[in-house]
């Protein structure tokens, strides 16, 4: 992200990695599984961010939500945001699940 905006917004580039992860991610109310809960499920509810919903669902599996988990907070969103949001949200996690599994199998062969 910092490299993307490096020539037009370089300030913005920090900015979107000091308030989020310096500031917001580090305060000691929830842990780092709750957060990415929290985040995949807005970001699903908004239903046009894509990227940056791809980004968390790779968090939340680094942090140790399973692929059950990351599904079932897609789908509750179905309810809040409706049908399209969701959908979009669980086509978003089968890109990365398949994403995982290619450098898993990737691995494997080496």
């Amino acid at each position: 992200m910092i490299a993307a905006l490096a020539d037009i917004a370089p300030d913005f580039a920090t900015y979107i990695i000091e308030f989020p992860f310096g500031d917001i991610y580090s305060r000691p109310g929830l842990d780092l599984r709750s957060r990415e809960i929290a985040t995949i499920a807005a970001l699903t509810a908004l239903g046009n961010a894509s990227p940056q919903l791809k980004v968390h669902i790779h968090a939340g599996l680094n942090v140790g939500l399973s692929r059950d988990e990351i599904t079932e907070v897609i789908m509750q969103m179905a309810v809040y945001a409706g049908f399209p949001a969701a959908l979009n949200g669980l086509f978003a996690a089968k890109a990365v699940f398949a994403e995982a599994d290619a450098k898993a199998n990737e691995a494997a062969s080496v």
